[in-house]
């Protein structure tokens, strides 16, 4: 790939814009936590939430604001240093870096500007049973993450069949 920034940062600003927009709308538009919208009969709901904890609201303690945020600057540092060798794998690596890093920045924004938590809306579920409710940077996240463990794993396998057939 000529060059990997022509991909990420498009990316990676579009979801964080999209995450911290939707976000301000959604708290203008819900003013009362859990207050519940259908938005797609009663498999998508929008409803206002903070999560002060991590992924699937898990707690960390008393100084969890703040594990939760050097823990995200802990992973964008070391995203910041893969950015070479994951942008190697292709347009899929670069993109799944992309989602991850404007995802983390997005959730990472929400903790430092309020002690409320991150703004999550987006609940999914059938009837009385119930995903968890996320926002945007969660799916950008989620979506970055598994495009690229299928960029290393691909380069990872390409890389064994190259070596294989050097023997």
């Amino acid at each position: 790939m000529k060059s990997p920034g022509r991909v990420f940062w498009p990316l990676a600003s579009l979801l964080l814009l999209a995450d911290c927009s939707s976000k301000r709308a959604i708290e203008e538009a819900f003013p009362v936590v859990g207050v519940q919208k259908p938005i797609v009969h009663d498999v998508v709901k929008f409803s206002l939430a903070y999560n002060q904890g991590a992924a699937f609201s898990t707690h960390f303690g008393p100084y969890q604001r703040w594990v939760l945020i050097a823990f995200a600057l802990a992973v964008l540092c070391m995203l910041a240093l893969s950015y070479g060798q994951i942008t190697r794998t292709g347009r899929v690596g670069t993109a799944g870096l992309a989602l991850v890093v404007g995802g983390a920045v997005g959730n990472m924004l929400d903790r430092l500007i309020s002690n409320r938590g991150v703004v999550d809306f987006i609940d999914i579920g059938v009837g009385s049973t119930r995903f968890y409710v996320f926002n945007i940077a969660d799916v950008g996240v989620s979506l970055g993450a598994m495009l690229l463990a299928f960029a290393l794993w691909r380069s990872d396998r390409d890389a064994r069949r190259g070596s294989a057939s050097l023997m």
